[in-house]
């Protein structure tokens, strides 16, 4: 199915079939962690011109973020005083980039993974309208964007390369986006996109 041409219950109940991820979203081996630490990221959804569109964060420059200046989702740890997992990622997004809780509907979750850091992460998928009113916080981010879904389901924007790290025991293989106005979507938010448009199983176009 043509992925604008998805409704939000369609979404909804894809989500709700959703199978593990399939396309080695684990950046460690399950066993590594004993207890990691709960985090969950918002996957925002949104409809421009009669398009659906992810919405994208680039952290602002950290020295001491080891993700600083790369694009992500919204997100954080699970804190104690959040209700649940969809809570806490709403609670970051409100945070981060001054989105209302009340604007985000809900559809699902993805299933959750384990990172190189120890944590499990759950990305939480909702629909906001479009346009929307954001405050971003520029301690935490540098920029705000959307990019079609369409673009991101065709094959030809998106690759893995066998990738090394430091934090990894072996090379591993990593999703890089070609660049799209000046943006590079690459690592564990690229995989998470590609999971997503799996797990509601859309073409490209």
């Amino acid at each position: 199915m043509h992925v604008d041409t998805l409704s939000e219950l369609q979404i909804c109940e894809r989500l709700r079939s959703s199978s593990p991820a399939g396309i080695g979203l684990d950046e460690v081996p399950r066993k590594t962690y004993a207890v990691p630490q709960s985090a969950a990221v918002l996957l925002p959804l949104l409809i421009e011109q009669g398009q659906w569109h992810l919405l994208y964060i680039r952290r602002a420059d950290n020295h001491r973020d080891r993700h600083s200046g790369e694009v992500a989702f919204p997100g954080g740890r699970v804190e104690p005083g959040d209700s649940d997992i969809p809570s806490a990622a709403l609670r970051e997004a409100r945070e981060e980039i001054g989105l209302d809780p009340g604007q985000v509907r809900l559809l699902g979750n993805l299933p959750a993974f384990h990172t190189i850091s120890g944590y499990l992460v759950t990305p939480v998928v909702g629909a906001i309208p479009w346009p929307v009113d954001l405050a971003p916080d520029p301690k935490e981010v540098a920029g705000i964007f959307s990019i079609p879904l369409g673009w991101l389901a065709d094959p030809v924007n998106h690759r893995e390369r066998i990738w090394p790290s430091e934090h990894h025991p072996e090379a591993r293989p990593v999703v890089f986006f070609r660049e799209l106005a000046g943006e590079l979507l690459w690592g564990i938010s690229a995989r998470i996109t590609l999971d997503f448009l799996r797990q509601v199983r859309v073409t490209e176009g």
